[in-house]
């Protein structure tokens, strides 16, 4: 890995940090990303502004690096996507469906758990990280290496 990499890596992971300290400090909530879009789209307590301004704020990155076609970051330079896709739409659309499933089952997701609940020293939180973090090992296992890296 080369330095600006690294430091790109860095800097999104103290920008992760700070957001979900800021979004704790100043609402007492949790920047856990499947629990700010469920609250968005089942209209939770009146609070969607909130919600809203966090999402936004998620996808605006992304989308600034790709409208000024920037090679910053994670995303193809001059290409405006980040990363191309490695599965048709129908897998895709499976491997969204299992991830909302998913979070419904773990009571969350990786950065609500991940992030903010290990910062947190949360029991709970460091099984379900545990538990995505093997299966996430055994997906890359049997992917690459049970069906050929075809998926």
């Amino acid at each position: 890995m080369e330095t600006t990499s690294g430091l790109q890596g860095a800097l999104g992971g103290v920008l992760i940090g700070l957001s979900a300290t800021l979004l704790m400090g100043l609402l007492g909530r949790i920047a856990g990303i499947s629990g700010i879009l469920s609250g968005l789209i089942f209209d939770r307590g009146g609070d969607r502004p909130w919600r809203l301004a966090f999402l936004l704020g998620l996808v605006s990155g992304p989308a600034l690096l790709m409208l000024t076609e920037s090679d910053l970051g994670n995303t193809a330079a001059g290409a405006g996507v980040v990363g191309l896709p490695v599965a048709g739409p129908l897998l895709m659309l499976a491997g969204g469906l299992l991830v909302g499933l998913g979070t419904g089952l773990g009571s969350g997701c990786t950065s609500g758990h991940g992030v903010c609940g290990l910062a947190r020293l949360s029991p709970r939180s460091m099984a379900a990280t545990l538990v995505f973090v093997l299966v996430a090992m055994l997906t890359v296992f049997v992917s690459r290496h049970m069906l050929g890296g075809s998926i």
